[in-house]
């Protein structure tokens, strides 16, 4: 899902890099007021988890691969702009030191993973929870479904982006992506599903979110 430099249109590019320069800026703003000196080892954890596990390619189907995105995984852990914030700097990385993403398209693949992978399907986790049972195998269920159609999501998203740029028609590019990436979204629920129940079994006061439902479990109880 990395886009390379000549794929997507100057429009494009431009209109994604001043809405991931905003999204950023927020970002920062946001983690300067509120991160303080126990988030901050957990922020560098998740980055470099997350840079790993991308490196790590696994087979799909007729000779395609895929990797792990992990913007949903870094929201649930964090919240959503300090998921963008690691997004970006894990791009940012891979695009400069690794040539992996052009330069170019450096903001349209923060605004594909990183907005529309973790912040758009954050609130997406945030809806399932309130619609699935306030206990620990219903967050779950909600990080699964959230982190699958974070994947899904970003690939409709760059679908989008080339035929808008002429690169490839919606009608071939968007079943073509989203396709292959619903099959690397499995892999995507399953890994991040895995990962935040290991967390909740050792350092639940780790899971930003998972307080959230554990007091809506309360006040159901009490009520």
């Amino acid at each position: 899902m990395h886009i390379p430099d000549g794929f997507v249109s100057g429009p494009v590019n431009v209109a994604t890099y001043a809405v991931s320069i905003v999204a950023c800026g927020l970002a920062v703003s946001r983690a300067n007021r509120t991160v303080g000196e126990r988030q901050i080892p957990l922020l560098g954890v998740t980055a470099a988890f997350i840079f790993a596990a991308q490196m790590l390619q696994f087979p799909v189907a007729g000779g395609t691969s895929g990797h792990f995105l992990g913007a949903l995984l870094a929201a649930v852990l964090l919240g959503p702009l300090n998921a963008c914030l690691i997004m970006t700097l894990v791009l940012g990385i891979q695009c400069l030191a690794f040539a992996d993403g052009g330069l170019t398209a450096l903001g349209t693949n923060i605004f594909n993973m990183g907005i529309i992978g973790g912040i758009g399907c954050y609130y997406l986790f945030q809806a399932l929870k309130l619609v699935l049972p306030k206990t620990r195998r219903g967050f779950l269920a909600a990080v699964a479904i959230s982190a699958w159609s974070s994947v899904v999501l970003a690939s409709a998203v760059c679908a989008l982006e080339l035929a808008v740029s002429g690169t490839s028609p919606l009608k071939v590019a968007l079943p073509a992506m989203t396709a292959v990436h619903a099959l690397i979204g499995l892999g995507e629920a399953i890994i991040t599903t895995v990962v935040i129940s290991i967390v909740l079994a050792s350092r639940p006061d780790l899971v930003a979110t998972w307080k959230l439902g554990r007091n809506q479990a309360k006040k159901s109880e009490e009520a």
